[in-house]
């Protein structure tokens, strides 16, 4: 009964504090810096490994795939699965997961060890609100980047199935393209985008609140980052089936 009253309070919170942020970020928006900042840290910085997380996964899907579509001879329809299964799942999925990992465990860190050490304290006195200029920004940032980041874990991973699967399985590369053209539609690639959307809100408000509510010291820096990563983690592969079923 403990567990459940303190997992509901958790929910509660976290649901103001998002709630908080969106606010602040409509009736007095961040200072651009402050965001273009944190879409660096988000974003450009995760870049080349998205890239190369993309490119090895639209490999593998060939790999793995072109042993049964060659019993039908239908090798040609592997840029269509490819581009499909990274649209809709594999891209949004596999970028959410490891923005979780590596910025989402650095944002919680960070604003924990601001609480640990009473820097948000100090914002308070100085008058500034720690939402506004914690908070809002990644929101914003992560909202911005985390869909950019997808289209290029697709883009990347089309790449990589291109090549594994016309250079190594010698696949005709005018139906490889053509096919994949013709089964994808933009509906398909959108709804990856929105899902994103969803999964960037999911991971930001969930780290910023571990971090927000630290206590305890460097120990519990340590265990409010490890929280905010699974929990991250998990939501998201939770979010991901509603979202599916929602959109497709």
């Amino acid at each position: 009964m403990e567990k459940i009253k303190k997992f509901i309070e958790h929910v509660g919170n976290a649901t103001l504090l998002f709630l908080q942020a969106v606010w602040i970020s409509i009736k007095t928006p961040p200072k651009p810096r402050h965001i273009i900042k944190h879409m660096y840290d988000i974003g450009v910085t995760a870049a080349p490994l998205i890239a190369i997380t993309g490119f090895f996964t639209g490999g593998v899907l060939v790999v793995e795939t072109y042993p049964t579509f060659h019993k039908f001879n239908a090798e040609f329809l592997i840029g269509a699965l490819v581009s499909l299964s990274l649209a809709r799942e594999l891209s949004p999925v596999l970028v959410a997961l490891l923005v979780t990992a590596r910025s989402g465990s650095a944002i919680a860190a960070n604003i924990g060890t601001m609480r640990i050490t009473e820097q948000i304290d100090a914002l308070e006195v100085l008058a500034v609100d720690p939402i506004r200029y914690l908070i809002s920004p990644r929101l914003i940032a992560a909202v911005v980047m985390i869909p950019a980041l997808v289209i290029l874990s697709y883009a990347s991973g089309i790449l990589g199935g291109y090549f594994v699967g016309t250079k190594i399985y010698s696949i005709n590369p005018y139906l490889f393209v053509e096919k994949m053209k013709d089964l994808t539609e933009l509906y398909d690639i959108l709804g990856g985008l929105y899902k994103s959307i969803g999964f960037a809100i999911v991971i930001i408000t969930v780290a910023c609140y571990f971090g927000y509510i630290t206590k305890g010291g460097a120990e519990g820096v340590g265990r409010s980052t490890t929280t905010a990563v699974v929990v991250a983690s998990v939501l998201v592969l939770i979010l991901d089936y509603f979202l599916t079923a929602l959109i497709y």
